[in-house]
């Protein structure tokens, strides 16, 4: 019925506009009664439908559920038909969600990024006419110093490793700067030991190439000659039926090396930290260390990597003093 009435329309108009213009109305004319096919109360419609938008776009299913529970969240809350919702909406639904989850103002800026994606997608859509979140400003926040091993914490480490497959893990960990989900979905034969490379698999399902050192292709082929399970596994439980490691079994296991000698906060992610601040610090180029670590913004590379203090000394007596 509504594929008639869009034709009619069309015939009517065709003696008084040209093909751009006739195929322009048929789009608004198609948005239009798509958007009136919506029941009344389409919010929860609308989150299902960004939601496959943000899939299909490569999101990770990671993401993807953040967005999800996040704005499904704010719409209980508001208790509002999404196109009505305002700013001042969104302020007080913020203000109220950091005093009674008691989270940090980081946490509270992802939320209104969350949202910020959603009604800006709404925006684009031609859902409403304007983003409510556009006046509610980024949460300013205090910036820890993201700390990194020191050398003598790397040798420590990989000194306190009883088991061959924990050296290669570390090794592998350290000279890459993968993440740890990357670790765990590697196969043997995903190992190219000629090159010294492998091909990972990032986030948003995107591959990108990384590349060990000489020590870590030796640790590798001792692990590996170690093994006689059939699992194609790079990294396997140390017992019988061996299965593939997860990322919580790394995390457990990385944190309890470091427990063992005393290192504080030893987890996967920081040898991540700590390749890219090293890289920078020897004087890789910044553009090149984000393609190592498979960052989209230079500005999240810029982040993970913390310039020494001494360096920073030096270059001003060289440039400056």
């Amino acid at each position: 019925m509504n594929q008639e009435i869009i034709n009619s329309v069309m015939y009517q108009m065709n003696r008084f506009l040209d093909n751009q213009q006739l195929m322009e109305l048929k789009r608004v004319l198609e948005n239009v009664i798509n958007k009136e096919e919506i029941s009344e109360d389409d919010s929860f419609e609308l989150l299902k439908r960004f939601i496959s938008t943000k899939k299909l776009e490569g999101r990770s299913d990671k993401t993807l559920k953040y967005y999800k529970s996040t704005v499904e969240k704010m719409l209980l809350v508001v208790d509002k038909n999404v196109k009505a919702i305002t700013t001042d909406d969104l302020r007080e639904y913020l203000t109220d969600y950091q005093s009674r989850s008691t989270v940090s103002k980081q946490s509270v800026d992802n939320v209104r990024r969350n949202l910020s994606s959603f009604f800006t997608w709404l925006e684009d859509e031609n859902y409403i006419l304007k983003s409510p979140v556009r006046r509610i400003h980024k949460i300013k926040t205090t910036s820890p110093v993201k700390e990194t091993y020191t050398d003598d914490e790397m040798e420590r480490l990989r000194d306190s490793c009883k088991e061959i497959r924990d050296l290669a893990m570390i090794d592998l960990l350290s000279s890459t700067g993968m993440r740890v989900g990357e670790l765990v979905l590697l196969n043997r034969d995903d190992i190219d030991f000629n090159e010294r490379e492998c091909i990972v698999l990032g986030k948003g399902d995107k591959e990108r190439r990384v590349y060990f050192d000489a020590r870590t292709k030796l640790h590798l082929q001792e692990y590996l000659k170690s093994r006689s399970d059939t699992n194609p596994a790079l990294f396997v439980g140390l017992r019988a039926p061996n299965e593939r490691l997860e990322i919580g079994g790394v995390e457990v296991r990385i944190r309890k090396l470091g427990r063992d000698i005393g290192i504080k906060k030893c987890h996967p992610h920081k040898f991540r930290r700590t390749m890219a601040t090293v890289a920078i610090d020897k004087g890789m180029p910044i553009e090149q260390v984000q393609k190592l670590l498979g960052h989209e913004k230079i500005d999240t590379t810029l982040h993970y990597a913390m310039v020494k203090q001494s360096n920073v000394k030096n270059a001003h007596r060289k440039y400056i003093g």
